[in-house]
């Protein structure tokens, strides 16, 4: 299997994440054909580790959890979609935060003045940890759930939902 489309995803994020703090690779940036041949080498994976062979020939173990992270990525590429990586000790700006939570930054301001997500100052201008506000998102994520189950559940109970 030739490795020259998995180097040119790796090559493509490498030069992206220079330039950010976040690496992002846009819908049709890599060829379809590229993905076809990256995601046939992940599927023989299985998600196991596997071994890359780079442009001078050396052998490089891929661990399980990257060819998973791999794998993800080409599906979400193949379906037009972009993908953003970011380490989770980034930090944001308020307009970031506001737009991984799918909030208005007013309404995040109100959070962070509440105390519902940790922030530190640069000056006048506050920064989030891309992990708070990761971790805030599972919160309203999981109290979303458990609200959804007990509406559910009490529409059962009154013979509204079969």
């Amino acid at each position: 299997m030739s490795s020259n489309g998995v180097l040119h995803l790796f090559h493509l994020a490498r030069t992206l994440g220079s330039m950010t703090n976040a690496v992002e690779i846009r819908p049709g940036s890599v060829e379809a054909r590229e993905l076809a041949v990256i995601e046939g080498a992940l599927a023989r994976a299985g998600g196991a580790a596997t071994r890359l062979v780079d442009a001078e020939g050396d052998t490089v173990e891929i661990p399980a959890e990257l060819v998973g992270a791999l794998h993800a990525i080409v599906r979400h590429l193949k379906a037009g979609h972009g993908v953003s990586v970011a380490s989770l000790q980034a930090e944001l700006t308020t307009v970031e935060a506001a737009e991984l939570l799918n909030v208005s930054r007013p309404h995040l301001i109100k959070l962070v003045e509440g105390g519902a997500l940790p922030f530190r100052m640069v000056g006048t201008h506050r920064r989030l940890r891309l992990v708070d506000v990761l971790a805030y998102r599972d919160g309203q994520d999981a109290a979303a759930r458990e609200a959804l189950a007990e509406l559910t559940r009490q529409a059962e109970d009154l013979g509204l939902y079969d």
